[in-house]
């Protein structure tokens, strides 16, 4: 007996939707171009010309990074609604090497799931364009990788790398920082992209919320506050930068939160206190450390408690730093530098 004949698609992959896909998100990408990108949508690679970026460096400095947004896309597809995700994953990325001090150049995205839909990938690439857009950052290129029987009906996995430059000797390290420095704290949207699992646990299974429970504290509905987009702080370190203010170290308040993020950039002999009634607390952290008894380090460890970037500087910068920003975020001073060894106490 004769085999049936198959093809790929029915086996799961849709090479038809691929091409639609790129298709709709074409423009979109182009929009992102500056002259430095050298090459079209769908060549095996991508080029870049540096020539005009490090004109003005005198030893330029790569910087990259890759990050993703986490079980967030759950919330997305609970929500049926893609194009903030896409905010979430350039913001990730972005945050990650702003704190050396980086400007961002170029953006690769990866957008995975076990069956293609480009409509929803048409979205998902409205939230990066925007966020690119913003920021003077080119999309060079990216993928769209459909694998059944990899990833769960409906869901998706977005991976985001990021390329930047910074000048060799104003590189930010926080080899500097020293005693008495002040912490200031810009506020975040929310979670961000981190804490995601905890959240959807407490919200959704112990509670038995849906997304479009509403809680009067929040304002608006559960999913709605959870999709909140992360906040991209690539404008405000430029706005620092240019003004050449001496930024000692800067932390992105991410996976492990203000506990395990601001050590990162400590030197060995210094702790830092961070008083917690220092800034406006968000409802949805409250709300979460009540319905589970979540003690104060676990949150801090966890969330970002309503601090999305920290920023460390000598005390006589602190009123620049502020006047600098005040158009595009408050900033508090959330704490300071005191001597140990390299651990965050709250107070």
């Amino acid at each position: 007996m004769k085999n049936k004949k198959i093809n790929y698609r029915q086996a799961g992959v849709d090479i038809e939707a691929g091409n639609k896909a790129v298709q709709l998100i074409k423009e979109k990408v182009r929009s992102t171009f500056s002259p430095s990108v050298l090459t079209e949508i769908g060549g095996f690679g991508s080029l870049y010309d540096l020539g005009s970026v490090i004109k003005d460096y005198d030893q330029p400095v790569l910087v990259q990074s890759i990050d993703g947004v986490g079980t967030k896309t759950i919330i997305a597809r609970k929500m049926k609604k893609w194009d903030t995700i896409g905010i979430d994953l350039l913001s990730a990325a972005a945050n990650d090497i702003i704190v050396m001090g980086a400007r961002p150049l170029t953006f690769l995205d990866y957008i995975a799931n076990d069956k293609l839909m480009p409509n929803v990938i048409n979205e998902i690439m409205t939230g990066i364009t925007k966020g690119c857009q913003e920021t003077g950052v080119s999309i060079v290129g990216g993928e769209t990788a459909e694998m059944p029987d990899t990833y769960l009906p409906g869901e998706h996995d977005l991976v985001g790398i990021i390329t930047g430059v910074v000048e060799k000797s104003k590189i930010i390290t926080g080899k500097s920082i020293t005693l008495n420095d002040v912490i200031l704290g810009l506020p975040s949207s929310g979670l961000h992209t981190n804490g995601y699992s905890l959240a959807r646990k407490l919200f959704f299974e112990i509670e038995n919320y849906k997304t479009n429970s509403k809680i009067p504290e929040l304002g608006a509905t559960i999913g709605e506050i959870l999709l909140e987009p992360h906040i991209n702080y690539t404008n405000h370190i430029k706005s620092l930068l240019d003004k050449k203010l001496d930024i000692k170290g800067i932390a992105h308040i991410t996976g492990g939160g203000l506990l395990e993020n601001i050590p990162r950039i400590l030197p060995n002999q210094y702790d830092v206190i961070i008083k917690k009634q220092s800034w406006p607390s968000l409802p949805v952290f409250k709300i979460m450390k009540s319905i589970g008894n979540i003690d104060d380090i676990e949150m801090f460890r966890t969330f970002n408690m309503g601090i999305g970037l920290v920023i460390i500087v000598s005390p006589s910068e602190e009123k620049k730093v502020k006047k600098i920003l005040k158009p595009l975020s408050a900033v508090y001073n959330i704490g300071h530098v005191i001597k140990g060894n390299k651990k965050l106490r709250l107070a």
